[in-house]
């Protein structure tokens, strides 16, 4: 199939999208704007966290090329996806909703219980939705399902469940808790791919891989083929390039003041550091940043990691036993040595992490810093989501070519 060509988006001119798509647990917005750039009008994006959903309400309604959605689309207030009731909470989005039906249902449902990091319960984790994202495909009937999270979920250990999802998806079989095979009739979709992406092949300076789940409607493939995602980047994108613009911007503020000596070395030796941890891996992966993780909320402020990433991230000369305050309030409250003069070099800004996640410089989140970087820390990198989006227009574009219908 031949690569659809990307959607030009003009900022601050309304468009008329061509395909669809509801999120569930769009946390502050990483899938969310990868499917937006793809060419998906997003007709409800539901989250629980609070800080998160203000995130994505202030950017529907701040963020000029998002004004499509912000006539079309339910940005709903805090809102647990158990809670989430279509024929009551679509009101912007019930006539396209009812005109056009959907094209795409996603969501990053929870990761924590397939996570290495945690205990791994599967589904008899209290948080695991997979259950409730099946029960809104079969009510909603989307042309196209795509899941997402973390690799833990392709464990061996997890495989029955990965077979249960894919029952309840396609038909098949299954092993159920007592041992025996269960067979299920499906509700008549197709799993095209479930797999992990690498998020460093797709221009994300970071180790960050998914498992991503694809799905069509039986009557929406026929005889159309779904391709994976192939890479955007023979080469990683290393964390010296991505982050030397913000970084000497935070250095610069001190480069006329008392500590200008100071604030010039510690700049240069965070990016000979940088740099060259980024030669030294070059054909190995590049001088990529290690996985940000969101933390929980029940432990403290946010730092960068586990031991093991803060030490990945001290080869990069970053700090990553927390998190720095921005450019400003640094300055007002006089954090320097904190933030920038440390022994194992800077900390991050929340700006930054979402650089290293992939948002777009103009994407804002609400909430204190620890809330801001758990958000970023949480989120899906969006030119991951954004392949993902392009691969399935290929098959929604040329279904309706078949069919006849508008392009």
């Amino acid at each position: 199939m031949t690569r659809t060509t990307e959607p030009e988006l003009i900022p601050g001119e309304p468009r008329e999208p061509e395909y669809t798509s509801i999120e569930i647990c769009a946390g502050a917005g990483g899938q969310a704007i990868g499917l937006h750039q793809a060419g998906f009008g997003h007709l409800a994006l539901v989250e629980l966290d609070q800080h998160a959903a203000l995130t994505l309400q202030t950017n529907v309604e701040e963020n000029s090329s998002w004004s499509w959605e912000r006539e079309h689309c339910d940005v709903l207030p805090p809102m647990d996806v158990n809670d989430f009731t279509p024929s009551r909470d679509l009101k912007k989005s019930a006539k396209l909703f009812k005109e056009r039906g959907l094209d795409l249902l996603a969501g990053g449902v929870p990761c924590p219980p397939f996570s290495h990091a945690g205990k791994q319960l599967g589904k008899a984790d209290e948080r695991d939705l997979f259950p409730r994202m099946l029960q809104l495909v079969k009510d909603l009937q989307p042309r196209a399902v795509m899941i997402e999270n973390v690799r833990g979920i392709m464990d061996p250990k997890f495989s029955d469940y990965r077979d249960w999802i894919m029952a309840k998806l396609q038909g098949g079989q299954y092993r159920g808790d007592d041992g025996r095979i269960v067979h299920e009739k499906g509700i008549g979709y197709k799993v095209c791919e479930w797999d992990v992406l690498e998020a460093s092949k797709f221009g994300v300076p970071q180790l960050r891989p998914r498992a991503i789940l694809v799905a069509f409607h039986k009557d929406v493939l026929k005889d159309v083929k779904y391709e994976w995602p192939t890479p955007t980047h023979e080469e990683p994108v290393s964390v010296a390039d991505s982050l030397e613009l913000s970084m000497r911007e935070r250095f610069e503020k001190y480069f006329k003041s008392a500590d200008a000596q100071r604030a010039k070395k510690a700049y240069d030796r965070w990016f000979k550091t940088a740099t060259e941890r980024d030669l030294e891996l070059k054909g190995k992966g590049g001088g990529v940043a290690p996985t940000l993780v969101g933390g929980s909320k029940k432990h403290g402020g946010a730092d960068l990691g586990p031991s093991r990433a803060k030490a990945a991230w001290r080869l990069l000369g970053v700090s990553g036993l927390g998190v720095a305050n921005d450019i400003e309030t640094c300055k007002e409250k006089e954090t320097e040595e904190r933030d920038l003069f440390g022994e194992d070099g800077p900390m991050l800004t929340v700006q930054q992490a979402a650089i290293i996640q992939g948002f777009p410089p103009e994407w804002r989140f609400s909430g204190g810093k620890t809330a801001q970087y758990r958000q970023v820390g949480n989120a899906f990198p969006p030119p991951v989501a954004r392949a993902v989006g392009l691969s399935i227009v290929d098959v929604l574009k040329a279904a309706r070519e078949r069919d006849g219908e508008r392009s």
